[in-house]
This record gives structure tokens, sequence and C-alpha cells, in this order.
């Protein structure tokens, strides 16, 4: 059993759990669960941002723990300072050190949109995320046979919430592309045994439907990096160890945005 299949199953189990401690009825009470969605689509498309979708994580099943002390409140308000298009929240607990409470806290201080990053295998789970706050949801392809992640991401959309599809490769692009998706992700990092490639984004780039938001995910370290994706087709990039390693994620983010910009405002130097 892999990573992604070991996640997988205990998901299912985590859910029947909390089915029982947090019925349906008691979700739809939250807040958030009447309040409109901010759309993610939009916000990474604006020319004003940086297409950054800043990520709180702090630990991983490869890496261990990454930041455990890090303040979600400060982190998030500074991602967004920095000029983050959006927030993506790691809400798992025993494999990301995440939690639902990461979520409503960074709602709590901030506009904007704000990804739910967890498995999600079910339906109940999709209802819990509008519940806490989030604007969309990540269904992973790998995770999901087509047909269910179809219906899941409708039942999202029924809910005003947002859908990124994250793929790793052309087939699962081609399986698992549906009407109610608006953005896709391509992992750079393979759930599977967890190596990392930013060459996946531009091997896949080419085969997203045109109206597609693209976004390419993991192993950015590098602004210059961004620029060539940028320069394939890509409208967003999900940012999350490059500075959550850091003692200031926030800060991090601050920079590699400066950086970023300073990057797209310089004029190409001609060749002689």
């Amino acid at each position: 059993m892999n990573v992604l299949e070991e996640i997988i199953n205990f998901k299912y189990q985590e859910v029947a759990e909390r089915k029982e401690l947090f019925p349906v009825k008691l979700l739809e009470k939250s807040l958030y669960f009447e309040t409109p969605c901010i759309s993610l689509d939009h916000y990474l498309l604006r020319p004003d941002k940086s297409g950054i979708i800043a990520e709180f994580k702090r630990r991983s099943p490869s890496k261990g723990d990454i930041n455990p002390y890090a303040q979600v409140e400060r982190t998030s308000i500074g991602y967004m300072q920095a000029g983050a298009s959006a927030l993506s929240v790691l809400t798992d607990t025993p494999y990301f050190g995440g939690k639902n409470e990461d979520l409503m806290t960074a709602r709590k201080f901030n506009y904007c949109p704000i990804l739910r990053k967890d498995f999600t295998v079910d339906e109940y789970q999709i209802i819990e995320a509008k519940s806490i706050g989030a604007d969309a949801i990540l269904l992973i392809a790998a995770a999901l046979e087509p047909a269910r992640l179809k219906s899941l991401a409708a039942f999202a959309r029924s809910l005003g919430l947002e859908v990124l599809l994250e793929v790793r490769d052309k087939e699962e692009l081609d399986a698992s592309l549906n009407e109610n998706v608006t953005v896709v992700g391509v992992n750079n990092r393979n759930l599977k045994d967890f190596k990392t490639d930013v060459a996946a984004s531009y091997d896949i780039a080419p085969h997203i439907p045109t109206g597609i938001t693209k976004i390419s995910e993991s192993g950015i370290s590098n602004p210059k990096t961004l620029i060539e994706l940028k320069a394939a087709g890509f409208n967003g990039f999900l940012i999350g160890e490059t500075f959550m390693t850091n003692s200031r994620p926030e800060q991090a983010a601050a920079a590699f945005i400066r950086e970023y910009r300073s990057l797209l405002e310089q004029k190409p130097v001609a060749l002689c």
C-alpha cells in the first residue's frame, strides 16, 4: 500500500466517525454555510494579484514536521498582504498536522478565496468544507474513480464551492475533467512516492483545454520558475513548503513575490 492509498483508507474511517460526532444538520447551522463563496478562479486571474495560492502546512508525510508552531492568523494575513491571490489550508491532522480550526481562523481574518486542502472522498466532507468557511475544495484524480469525482464535483458546485481538480498526467486529466471543474492543478509531486518534478506541469499544459484556469502545484522554490510556467500557460501556482520552511512564512512569501514581480517587469534582452 502506498502513502496515498493509506491516507484514503484512513479518510473513509475518519468520515464515518465525524458523521456521528458532527451530524450534517449541525454543520448546516454554521454561520458560513449560507455565506456566498469567493471565487478562486476569479482571484487567480486578477491582474493585481500574483496568481500564488499560498499554503499553510505544518507537516507532511514525506518531510515530517515543517513548521509545527506557525500561527495561522499571522501567516495567513501576511500571505495576503504580500500579494497572494488565495490561501490553501491543510485540514488533515494525522498526516499534515492541520485541523478545521486552522481554516476557520484564516477565514475570520481574511477576505479572499480559501482552498480546503484535504483528501475528499465523501459528500459529508464537502458540507463540512462549506461549514468552516472554505470557498473551494480539492478533488484528486489519483484518489477517486472518474464517475465518483464527477459526482462530488457536482455536489460541491451545488453548494457554491469551486473545484480544483488535481492531476498528475494526461490520462488522469482526460478521465476526470468534467463540466463542474473550474481550475485544474498539476501536482508536480507524485503522491504515490512523493518524488517531485516540475516537468510534470510542462508535460500536461498543452492538453488542458482553453478556458480552464491552470495552476502548477508543489516543488516550486524559485521565482524564475513562475516566469517559465506562466509562459507555458499557467495562471496560478500553489506554493507551500518554500514558504513554510521559513520561521516566518509570510516574510518568505513577501520576498518571493517581490522577486517574481521584479522579474515580470524586466523587459526581454535583445539578442545580438
